[in-house]
């Protein structure tokens, strides 16, 4: 059944956005009588029956809640360095299919890419409605949220009980057991740090472990700026959804 998102509570009588019509009215011609499904503003999931389209609007009712727990049972924030081409599309589409909570991208030591200030804006907005599709599709109860900061000493990691940065070196080096000792504690706030296609820098690691964060190796393999986060989560869903 097709999901979309309210920004708000729902009690009863539901008026289409623009954009929910559009899609399920005007793309799959959802009639009178159709359901679909709705996540409000507390996540809770609604069964919704289409009960009136006219003059290009449409309401809705809720006729039943649906029970859900589809999300991790720890927020996980992954904060990537910012890379070329296309890569923060996937990262955050596969991302959130796989259940990340917020997304950051800070400009690295090593990036190539850089994003300005206007344009920034604009890329978390287009990122922002990557997350919000992939989380329909995906039938998720809540949007993941992306943002983006200059440097990676702006982010702020204070709430996070479990720090973690992917480190090439580390893995170069045969270190294996980090990511596990950490995931084994089921931590409940997790932020990893990934870098750029050049990777993370000396002074990078300096300053994030000077704050706690604990360098981990994804395996023997090296792995690509945008493949890197979603080996971390699928490691991470095995760990606590699966065992």
């Amino acid at each position: 059944m097709q999901r979309y998102f309210a920004d708000s509570k729902i009690t009863t009588e539901y008026q289409l956005t623009p954009e929910i019509y559009k899609h399920a009215i005007k793309v799959l011609r959802m009639k009178v009588g159709d359901a679909f499904e709705l996540v409000d503003d507390a996540e809770v999931v609604h069964k919704m029956e289409i009960t009136k389209i006219e003059d290009g609007k449409a309401e809705a009712t809720s006729v039943e809640v649906i029970p859900s727990d589809v999300e991790l049972p720890s927020n996980v924030t992954i904060a990537c360095g910012i890379s070329k081409n296309d890569k923060a599309d996937w990262i955050v589409q596969k991302g959130t299919e796989m259940g990340a909570t917020k997304f950051i991208f800070f400009i690295g030591d090593y990036s190539v890419a850089k994003w300005d200030r206007k344009r920034s804006s604009k890329k978390v907005q287009r990122l922002q409605k990557i997350a919000r599709s992939a989380a329909e599709q995906s039938h998720r109860t809540k949007i993941p949220e992306v943002t983006f900061v200059e440097k990676l000493k702006d982010i702020d990691f204070e709430k996070n009980d479990a720090r973690i940065v992917a480190y090439e070196e580390s893995a170069k080096k045969g270190e294996s057991g980090n990511l596990f000792k950490i995931l084994n504690k089921k931590p409940s706030d997790i932020i990893a740090i990934f870098g750029p296609e050049g990777g993370i820098s000396p002074k990078e690691i300096e300053f994030l472990e000077a704050n706690s964060f604990i360098l981990a190796g994804l395996g023997p393999r090296i792995m690509r700026a945008e493949t890197a986060p979603l080996y971390f989560l699928a490691s991470l869903s095995f760990a606590l959804e699966l065992s």
